[in-house]
């Protein structure tokens, strides 16, 4: 096929995507709005990856370096698809650059937005210092300046982690699990156990899902050899006493009130829908699911595809999703397109 097979987003998914395409002998068109790749676990400073314990600046990066240095690779940073018209094998895209592309299919790798804690208002994220989101804190262990209370630099010697912030909750109409934060909250826990063996560290939950292999290594190990703290309850709110945070709510097993102290109060947040999957799903004529992520087609026709034939997805634009996951699923969208091309079967979401 001589016209490239566009993938717009270059996070594990598209990296993914585009590298499988270009090995398979594809010519790829990688298109990002960002000015540089490597997706949210670059752009937002991870630090240790769930479950392989690498660097997300040397895993991903490694990923980002394979797919943009590919000779069949041509990358478009900082560049978003502003139309895209035509059929299978022959589609145009338009780039906000001005250009205009003929491509032969299209693989949508455009992840999700990070839930915004200030919609969570009651557990007092924006209105103190020290509460702060499980994002942040990568970037502080990423930084390479440790984990610290952010109002005034001391080390914290208690810190509470919240669990289900944006996922689960119907009142801000956030009813999906976002799959991957308790694994990530007890990954978290253990690194500031590690650097900090003096801090103790509280996780509340509703439920806990370590789902599937990280039970072990994550839920148990977390609390045997790292002395984290699970405490099963509902939190009402966050405040302060002047000197510490002050977590209120009530112990859900005892059934009995709970008034804690902490130096820093950490939230879980959730996997929203990308914020610009509307114009994405109106430029590329796919439907969304009823939360507003990419619909897929059934897997078990057609692992990749859309409402429309031709265009496929992968990732975490399809719903909360893990990085490993993520980069499976682009190398069998990327696959499911190149399989199209020599032979198209127009299969499409129910």
């Amino acid at each position: 096929m001589s016209h490239p097979v566009l993938v717009l987003g270059g996070g594990p998914a598209g990296l993914s995507a585009a590298h499988a395409l270009a090995s398979a002998g594809q010519k790829v068109l990688l298109v990002d709005k960002a000015d540089r790749l490597g997706g949210a676990p670059i752009l937002s400073g991870y630090a240790r990856l769930v479950p392989s314990g690498e660097w997300a600046k040397d895993a991903i990066g490694g990923m980002v370096d394979r797919a943009a240095q590919h000779p069949l690779v041509e990358v478009k940073a900082g560049c978003t698809v502003t139309q895209f018209s035509g059929t299978p094998g022959d589609f145009v895209a338009v780039l906000s650059s001005g250009e205009r592309r003929p491509v032969a299919a299209a693989i949508l790798c455009t992840g999700f937005t990070h839930f915004d804690s200030v919609n969570k208002p009651e557990w007092g994220f924006g209105t103190y210092p020290d509460v702060v989101t499980t994002t942040q804190v990568e970037q502080m262990m990423s930084s390479g300046k440790g984990v610290r209370c952010p109002s005034d630099g001391r080390v914290p010697e208690r810190v509470a982690i919240l669990l289900c912030v944006g996922s689960r909750d119907r009142q801000i109409g956030r009813e999906w699990c976002s799959k991957i934060c308790c694994t990530v909250s007890a990954n978290i826990a253990m690194e500031i156990r590690e650097e900090l063996p003096k801090c103790s560290v509280y996780i509340y939950y509703m439920d806990i899902r370590t789902f599937g292999l990280y039970e072990g290594a994550y839920y148990w190990e977390s609390q045997e050899k790292h002395r984290v703290k699970y405490i099963k309850a509902r939190i009402a709110e966050v405040t302060s006493n002047g000197q510490r945070l002050i977590v209120k709510g009530e112990d859900t097993l005892v059934k009995r009130p709970i008034t804690i102290p902490f130096d820093m109060v950490v939230h879980a947040i959730g996997m929203d829908p990308n914020v610009d999957n509307l114009m994405i799903a109106s430029t590329f004529g796919v439907k969304l699911e009823k939360y507003g992520h990419v619909q897929k087609a059934p897997s078990y026709s057609a692992m990749g595809g859309t409402s429309r034939p031709g265009v496929f997805v992968a990732g975490a634009a399809t719903g909360p999703e893990t990085i490993d996951d993520s980069i499976a699923q682009g190398q069998s969208a990327a696959m499911a397109a190149i399989a199209s091309l020599k032979a198209p079967v127009a299969v499409a979401a129910e």
